[in-house]
């Protein structure tokens, strides 16, 4: 049970990370509840990272796809990274994976696009690979460019 000091601890840190005092945990929680978007994002990556909340993939897992269903594009490139690890709240699936950065690389997410790039370059479909890396790399993704360097020539 938590004590004075641990609510307003908890209280503290999201705050902190938020940077809103309106967005206490009750209150970020009643928001993703309610389907925000947002709120839904910012609760996964709390649970992700342990901020304010103990850590717990699952949870973030829930709240990530809940705003990657919305079209949330940072949620969808989270999630993708959650199926692309192993034990990370969901079960390793790399098609999984590359559907959630599919998503959010077509909204024009620079990691997405990265990720997908390095999929394709994986299964050694380079029109692909060099497609998603070209688009990172001209919003400046400093790896997407040295990577685009490295892939066979031609196609």
């Amino acid at each position: 049970m938590l004590t004075r000091v641990g609510v307003l601890l908890v209280f503290l840190l999201v705050v902190a990370y938020t940077g809103r005092a309106e967005d206490s945990l009750p209150a970020l929680k009643a928001k993703a509840e309610g389907g925000d978007a947002q709120a839904q994002a910012d609760l996964g990556v709390m649970y992700a990272n342990g901020r304010g909340v103990p850590k717990d993939y699952t949870e973030a897992s829930k709240w990530y796809r809940k705003a990657a269903d919305q079209g949330h594009a940072e949620a969808q490139y989270k999630l993708g990274l959650m199926y692309a690890a192993a034990g990370q709240g969901v079960p390793q699936d790399y098609t999984e994976a590359s559907k959630w950065y599919r998503k959010a690389a077509d909204q024009g997410h620079v990691q997405a696009q990265y990720r997908l790039g390095l999929i394709y370059a994986t299964r050694q479909d380079y029109t692909e690979a060099r497609k998603w890396l070209r688009k990172a790399a001209d919003q400046g993704h400093v790896q997407a460019q040295v990577y685009l360097n490295k892939l066979p020539p031609g196609q």
